[in-house]
């Protein structure tokens, strides 16, 4: 930890706050005993915060008589400064007092999940708790941000160990752009998605293939068609009507209730994948708590239905 030199010197140079507290109090009244009654302190501790003031500054305050109490050139002089000090840490602490406390939230998620399944959530999370601000850092795939996050959201396959808390096992679904099913030449069958294209995901091969199998196709044209290393470019394709596109239901969720796509089998399949939210590296605050508990409390469901 480095030490600022002049915050150093600083604080050397500074008498506790309790001394000068009394003594302003004291040349207010010029008197040990009003200003104790003032403070909530006996005399005696007011007249040693003064007098353990003076040591520290190496000059008298008061002149002493056995009834009264005056100031001497010294703290005539000082006075007015430290009174502008007391009103102005009056004045900032009153400020932070008076402002509601803002709560802030940072949440790392990946890029995919982020855009289409966080928002509605985040939506209904800020209805409830208004006061709590929540920054979103999307990641890429599995990758470590630089960014400290008071959550995190991370992929993991079911063969790798639960870290946190999970939010559920996704599934599959298979979607594709309204106007592909429509008419006597649109889908209707898993075997005629090979008229129209298959959408890969790079990394995320098996999920057709998975289709496949499910489907007993055959003849499924695994080794064609586009390919992006997004999901999300994988699904604007197939709102473009460019093929067919397999993906996880929580992405595919947003799309499904606005109608850009639809699903034309009910099947959902298991994709291996999930979700685990987890704390970040910063320490756990009440905010993050809370919206931890609420996402928890959304985690995907089978069939991907709300």
């Amino acid at each position: 930890m480095v030490i600022l030199p002049w915050r150093d010197t600083a604080m050397k140079s500074l008498p506790p706050l309790n001394y000068i507290r009394s003594f302003e109090a004291s040349a207010r009244h010029l008197s040990f005993t009003k200003a104790a009654e003032e403070l909530g302190l006996t005399q005696a501790a007011v007249s040693g915060h003064v007098r353990a003031l003076e040591q520290y500054i190496g000059r008298p305050l008061f002149y002493r008589a056995p009834r009264s109490l005056n100031l001497t050139e010294v703290a005539a002089s000082y006075l007015p400064t430290l009174r502008q000090a007391l009103n102005q840490i009056e004045v900032a602490t009153a400020q932070i007092l008076t402002v509601p406390h803002r709560q802030e939230v940072t949440l790392a998620c990946p890029a995919s999940l982020a855009t289409n399944w966080l928002p509605q959530r985040l939506h209904r999370f800020s209805e409830e708790n208004p006061e709590v601000n929540v920054t979103v850092h999307a990641t890429i795939w599995s990758e470590t941000s630089d960014q400290i996050a008071d959550l995190r959201i991370t992929p993991r396959h079911h063969s790798q160990p639960l870290v946190g808390h999970s939010l559920g096992e996704e599934c599959l679904v298979m979607v594709c752009a309204p106007s592909l099913t429509e008419g006597e030449d649109g889908i209707r069958t898993p075997n005629d998605i090979q008229r129209f294209g298959l959408i890969h995901v790079l990394g995320r091969q098996e999920h057709w293939a998975a289709f496949a199998l499910h489907h007993r196709l055959c003849d499924l044209p695994l080794g064609k068609g586009l390919r992006t290393d997004s999901s999300n470019v994988a699904l604007e394709m197939a709102v473009a009507g460019l093929g067919c596109a397999i993906t996880l239901v929580s992405l595919a969720e947003i799309h499904l209730q606005r109608g850009t796509l639809v699903a034309p089998f009910p099947e959902r399949l298991p994709s291996g994948w999930g979700y685990d939210l987890h704390p970040g590296e910063l320490n756990p605050s009440r905010a993050s708590e809370r919206l931890m508990s609420f996402l928890l409390a959304d985690r995907f469901r089978p069939d991907g239905v709300k």
